[in-house]
């Protein structure tokens, strides 16, 4: 059995993008942030950097799977020019209000368990940095350490919290 892998899990809309209020629903609106010294850093530290992000606004109707897809191969691109590379993203496409209760939209844990299970990834050894409380309490779920920031807020500012 390969070793265990160490994980930063990252929040979406207000970590890798700009937060656009409730839903970002066009690529036009889509505006990625500027972490990539920062999360840089992490990955020469070790550290994996997978995606958790709860897309209800899919079970809304308000945007497409491919729209997704655009955004999240863009972002991919964009980190991927600077020397950053995202392993991989989960997503929840459900909304409680119109498909009922899942496993994986955070506060619940589900997501962060997923990429944990495909990668062999030591939670203990992880972090997942978000701008809501539920993505604290997801990663706490998970057995991961959450960290919180404001929406926008530049990942460089919490790299002390990580090992």
């Amino acid at each position: 059995m390969p070793d265990k892998v160490k994980a930063v899990f990252l929040d979406r809309d207000g970590v890798l993008n700009q937060e656009m209020g409730d839903y970002v629903r066009r690529f036009e609106d889509f505006h990625v942030l500027d972490n990539f010294d920062a999360l840089k850093t992490l990955q020469d530290r070790g550290y994996m950097l997978l995606i958790a992000t709860n897309q209800g606004g899919l079970a809304k109707g308000w945007y497409t799977e491919e729209e997704l897809a655009k955004m999240h191969n863009h972002l991919k691109q964009v980190y991927h020019e600077h020397g950053v590379e995202l392993t991989d993203f989960f997503y929840c496409p459900h909304h409680p209000n119109f498909t009922g209760d899942c496993d994986c939209r955070k506060p619940k844990p589900g997501l962060l368990l997923q990429g944990i299970a495909k990668y062999n990834i030591d939670p203990s050894k992880s972090y997942f940095i978000g701008d809501r409380e539920r993505d604290v309490e997801a990663g706490t779920a998970a057995g991961v350490k959450g960290i919180l920031i404001d929406s926008d807020q530049p990942i460089s500012t919490v790299l002390d919290q990580i090992a």
